[in-house]
Order: C-alpha cells, then structure tokens, then sequence
C-alpha cells in the first residue's frame, strides 16, 4: 500500500512537471535555470515540510552557501562579503524568478581568488617557519572575521600553512630519527633539512588540491549551489550532479570497488560512520568508526591530499578505486593518535548486510544472538530476499538448538525497507499496529502486523547506539512500546524520523535537449511510534544507558543543520504484551551493574578524554610546546589501552548449518571467526546477555507463584 501510494504520488507530480516543463524549456537551453525550476517546483509540491521562500530562507541559504565556498575563511576578502550581502535577501526572489545573478557573482570570485590564493601559498611556504616562536593558532573558523586586505589575508595563510607543517614536522623527525635508530647507514637529518622536507609535503598537498578545484566545472559548482538551497529544507534531501547519480546507482546496485567504509562529515572533518562486513577495510583490520581521514595518498604517488574542508563526495573520489590498487590513508584515531593505513581495494558486494546469527554459553545456559546490520528487501517475489524472512529464519534455527533467550543487535544499523521492520515485529508479538506514518497528503496510517503466529515469544533484548536510525528505532519503539522487549545502549538512538524518495530530473522534462539534470532525493513521509511520539530528533530512549565511545562526541539528526522538529500524533490501539517477565526488576538490576563495571567506567572516562582533545580548538606553533601536548595526549592516553584487553567468559559458536558451509568456505569461517571473537570482547553483550538471564529468571519466579496462586 505504501509503495502504490508513493509511486502514484510521484508519478503525478512527474506527470504535471513533465506538461508544464516542455514547452518552457524549448528555446531556454539554460540548464542551470531549468534545474532550479525543477528543483523548487518538485520540494514545494511534494517535500513533506516545504519551506516559505522568504527573506529568513534566502538569509539561510546565504549562509550556509558562502560558508560552503570558503569553510577556512582564506579566499574572500571583507570587501567581497559585503558585495556578497546585497544579496542576503534576495535569494529568494531570485529563485522565483530563475535568475542566477547571485551565483554568478559568486562563483567567478571564487575562482578569482583561488587563483590569487596560489601565488600567497607558494610565497609563503618558500620561507622557512620559525617553530621557536611563541604563537597559538585557532581552528575555531566560524569565529573569524574575513580579512580586510591582502596583508591580513597572508598572515592567515601564513598560520594555516604553519599549523599544517608542523605536523609533517613532527612527522618528519620521528621518521627520521627512527630510521637511524634500525639502520646506521642512514644519517640523521638536520632540523633545517626537516623543515624543509616539511614545507615541500604541505606544499604538493596543496598543489593537488589546487589541481582538482581547478578540474571542477560549473555544474560542480552550482551542485553546491542547489544543495545549499535544498538543505535549508531538511539535512537528508539533496540534489545529485549527474556524476554524484552515477555514483549512486553503482551504490544501490549493491557492489562497488573500494575500501567497503562509509564516510560523514562534520564541520571540516570526514570520518568513518561504518566499516562494510566483509569488506576491505573489515578485513584489514585497522580502521574503526570515528576515526578521522585527514589525508588520502595513491600507491603510485608521493604525495598526499588533504582532505580537511573538502566535501564528501569529493574525498571519496580519492578514497575510492580499481581493485587490486592500494590507497595509503592519514587517519587521527579516535583515540587521538595519527597514522598511516594502507588498504588494498577490492569489490565490494553490500551482501555482508544480511542477517546472522550464533549461539553463546553464558553460567551453563544457551542464548542466541542475531546480529542484523540493515532492514533489507529486494520486493522480488521470484528471488525474494528480506530481513523480516532471513531473522525469522535464524530464530527457528536457534530454537531448534535449544537457545533460551535472544539479543537482537541493531547497532550501527542505518535502517531500510519499513515494510521488512512490520514483517520483523510481527515475529515476537501476535498482532496489532507497528508504525504510524504521515504523508505529504495524509494525515496518518497505521501499518499493522496482521499475522497471528509469533515465532518467539521468549525474553527478547534488544541492543541500539546512536547510530541505529530509521527503520532500526521503528522497531525499537515498537518493541519499547509493546513491553515486549528490554532495549539496552547508548542514551538515545539516532533520531531519523523520516524516510525519502529519489526523483531522476531528466523525467520531468520532454524534448531535453539540456543534457543531464542528476537526481534530488527528498523527505516526502514521517514516522511514528505506536504510543504517538514521533522518532524524529529524539529517537529511541534507551531502557538501559550504558556508557560508549561516542557519548560526548554528539552523533544524530539533532547534531545536523535543519532536521524536522519531534511531534506528537495520537496513539494507536495497541495492547500491551502479556507475559510474566519483570522487566523493571531486570533493569534495575542491569543498571546496578552498570554503575558498578570498571570497564565500563574506563570507556565512559575514555569518551570524555576524547571529547576534551576534540573540543580543544587552540594549539601552539611553537614545535616544544606542540611537542609536549602530543606526549602528553600519548602518555594519557595509555591508561585506557586495557579497554581493548577486554575479555569476557562467554563461548561463541556458529550454527550447525553454518558449521557445515565454513568447511567449504574460508572466506566464511574467517569473517565468522573475527565476529565471535569481537562479541566475546564486547561488554556491551555481556550486560545483554545478563539482562536476558534476569529476564529468564523473572518469568520462571513468576510462573511458579501464578501456579502455586492457582
């Protein structure tokens, strides 16, 4: 009903864009006008909150816009910015009336002062820097006025590009002296020979990312432009450059050639949201979510681009590659420290996001544990393949192995196919209402679980972190809400409450002569729990908070630029699940052990270490003084070493089915073998897995006094 619905929604629209946009065009051949008619037309009509382009809007844009072209504050001059703001509140009636005089002014001057900023860069870094100075340099960007005149423009440079060698400095000595340490052939190098060796990585640094921006055309740039404007609408709706709908298909075509992680991007900083099961970056070993990617280096090459400031899609244009090429990554720990990785790239196939599944020994008794890393289905009826039908499966298969209880493991689960979260629901409760959504026409409606079968209806728990969104906290809730399940993790979940469509633009038009339009996704529908709440910003509460990495490090739709706002519609008729386990006693208890966990203490002392260093936005160019702070970073951070020493006495195994395809497959047994040893490390599985005992133990008290009563 869902998909007849939205399909029909957009067919309609595309339909009347289609009439009203072929004889407009013929004659224009202005494809930057057209797509900004497509694009306001399509957000208006069919975005679930269309914004009034007004004054506050186009202020809005402005912003973000001019904050996009120059993040670092070191290409407009003052002068420019005040041009610029005539514009501030005209955007709007620009939009409306196709005209482009604002990103026109814009974009040559960028261009002009990039070009100015080559000959600043280079006169500067042919000068050696002074390290014994007493000097501080803030990354506080957004604090920064825009410079005056070309003397203050240099100065600014001159900061930036010290602060960016300096740690090549470091680098650089520690490399060297290393060197001289194993082999005493190699000579060491003077502090001379080092700064400059210093200058020269930062300068071809600087170099290559010139020689790409230069690369960059105008339908690259405008593609900043229309996001720019798109974005004020909500953070995930966004327009596609027909290079960016190329690459998205190969994405949603489910294989890919690459390191198999998947990137975001705060403020200046791209870091790893998600490694791939499976993939290259998986099987290395080495990178984990959270680390961020300060520099991407070819095999072939000697130098490394920076990467800081640069926006995703482009970051990922160095990251990614032909298999078999190998790309050597910068990367700042979250553990605050910096080292190089080398990844081999390989194909990519998104089949690691299915379902699995294994038994676990915990004081003599056999749980299961379903790991299940996204809600997906193909809606092949010849070839089905779903998680609803793959968890059911696993949950037969562990029933039949005499499993007493199950954790569900959402964590890092982005979401999916909600039609897979209702069949999923279905299979621990017997019936009754899921979800409730509203549509840009609707009001609301409620999918319901209409089938009466349950297939387990023993204690459920269920573990989330503030990266399970979407369709994974629609389950939660659901679970939550029914008293149907103990959720355990992170304080709240991620907080997406909405769900987007993927509109090609070429569709709209007839006779289009213009070339590629791309694509714009955006938010057409809203969720929200079977209580009335919606998931949207506040996401799913946990029953259980235990303390993680990412705690204050601030993760989720409320840490993004214009998410929808939480609200509440009415309930749904539902009925609490009846059963004799005593929750609130399992959580009670639950968190008396938290409290009293040493290892969970270190991990929530670890995440307020690194949100410290993280937040520090002022670092000294004197190289003893910026010498000390990274020893004294190290030195500190040696006390939390012994988090990833971490074991517990819990036994893993696969089942018999399993057993038997790993005899075939050692590709199978390997990733198998990596997943049991990482769950017998994980603290967060074992308070699971104990919330699961108490919840045993409560229903067995229970049922023996409703017995002894009757």
């Amino acid at each position: 009903m869902k998909g007849r619905y939205k399909f029909l929604l957009l067919a309609l629209l595309i339909a009347v864009a289609s009439c009203s946009f072929t004889s407009k065009v013929d004659g224009d051949g202005d494809k930057d006008k057209l797509l900004v008619r497509l694009i306001t037309y399509l957000l208006d009509q069919g975005h679930y909150a269309p914004q009034d382009i007004n004054d506050d809007f186009s202020a809005r844009v402005y912003e973000d816009y001019i904050n996009q072209l120059d993040p670092f504050k070191r290409y407009f001059y003052e002068s420019d910015i005040k041009e610029f703001e005539t514009y501030k509140n005209q955007i709007d009636d620009q939009l409306k009336a196709y005209d482009l005089s604002f990103f026109d002014l814009t974009h040559q001057r960028l261009i002009q002062r990039i070009s100015e900023s080559q000959e600043v860069y280079s006169k500067i870094l042919d000068k050696p820097f002074d390290y014994s100075k007493e000097e501080e340099f803030n990354s506080d960007y957004e604090a920064l006025d825009y410079v005056k005149n070309k003397r203050e423009l240099k100065e600014r440079w001159r900061k930036q590009l010290k602060f960016s060698t300096i740690a090549n400095y470091d680098e650089a000595l520690e490399t060297n002296r290393l060197l001289a340490e194993d082999d005493e052939t190699v000579e060491l190098k003077s502090e001379k020979e080092v700064e400059a060796e210093a200058r020269e990585t930062t300068k071809k640094s600087l170099e290559e990312l010139f020689t790409y921006i230069q690369e960059r055309d105008r339908e690259d740039w405008f593609g900043v432009y229309i996001n720019a404007i798109v974005r004020e609408f909500d953070p995930h709706t966004f327009y596609f450059t027909p290079e960016d709908k190329d690459r998205f298909d190969v994405d949603m075509s489910g294989k890919f050639e690459g390191i198999g992680a998947r990137l975001q991007r705060k403020l200046d900083v791209i870091s790893i949201s998600e490694l791939i099961s499976g993939g290259p970056a998986w099987r290395q070993n080495e990178l984990e979510a959270g680390d961020q990617i300060l520099k991407v280096r070819q095999e072939d090459e000697e130098k490394a681009v920076n990467i800081v400031g640069m926006r995703i899609e482009d970051a990922v244009k160095y990251i990614k590659g032909p298999k078999g090429t190998s790309v050597i990554l910068t990367v700042k720990k979250v553990d605050g420290t910096v080292r190089d990785i080398t990844i081999e790239r390989d194909e990519v196939v998104l089949e690691e996001t299915y379902a699995k599944s294994s038994t676990v020994i915990k004081d003599g008794k056999k749980y299961g544990i379903i790991n299940l890393p996204s809600f997906y289905d193909n809606f092949d009826r010849n070839n089905r393949i779903s998680s609803a039908i793959d968890v059911k499966k696993e949950i037969e298969r562990l029933k039949k192995d005499g499993i007493e209880g199950i954790v569900l493991d959402l964590r890092d689960n982005r979401g999916g196919s909600l039609g897979a979260v209702v069949d999923m629901a279905g299979l621990f409760i017997e019936e009754g209402p899921i979800v409730q959504v509203k549509s840009t026409t609707e009001d609301k409606r409620v999918l319901s679980d209409t089938d009466k079968s349950i297939v387990w209806d023993g204690p459920l728990v269920i573990m989330v972190n503030e990266l399970s969104a979407s369709a994974s906290e629609i389950l939660a809730a659901a679970m939550q809400d029914y008293k149907r399940a103990v959720v355990i993790g992170s304080e709240q979940t991620f907080g997406k409450g909405t769900v987007q469509n993927v509109v090609d633009l070429n569709r709209m038009v007839r006779n289009n002569s213009n070339g590629d339009l791309g694509a714009i996704k955006f938010t057409t529908d809203k969720y929200y729990r079977v209580n009335g709440g919606s998931t949207q910003l506040k996401g799913v509460k946990s029953d259980i908070i235990v303390p993680d990495r990412y705690k204050y490090i601030g993760i989720g739709e409320r840490t993004q630029d214009n998410p929808l706002s939480w609200d509440r519609i009415d309930a749904a008729d539902y009925k609490l699940w009846d059963n004799y386990y005593d929750y609130d006693a399992a959580i009670e208890k639950s968190k008396q052990r938290i409290a009293n966990n040493e290892q969970l203490r270190l991990i929530d002392e670890n995440a307020r270490w690194i949100n410290e260093i993280r937040d520090n936005e002022t670092f000294s160019l004197n190289y003893e003084q910026y010498k000390q702070r990274l020893e004294l970073n190290e030195e500190q951070a040696k006390r939390f070493e012994k988090i990833s020493d971490y074991k517990t006495n819990l036994s893993f195994s696969s089942l018999p089915y399993e057993l038997k395809l790993i005899e075939k497959d050692s590709i199978l047994k390997e990733k198998r073998k990596r997943w049991h040893e990482s769950l017998s490390k994980d603290v967060y599985v074992e308070e699971a897995l104990n919330v699961l005992n108490d919840l045993k133990l409560s229903y067995a008290i229970k049922n023996n006094v409703a017995q002894m009563k009757n």
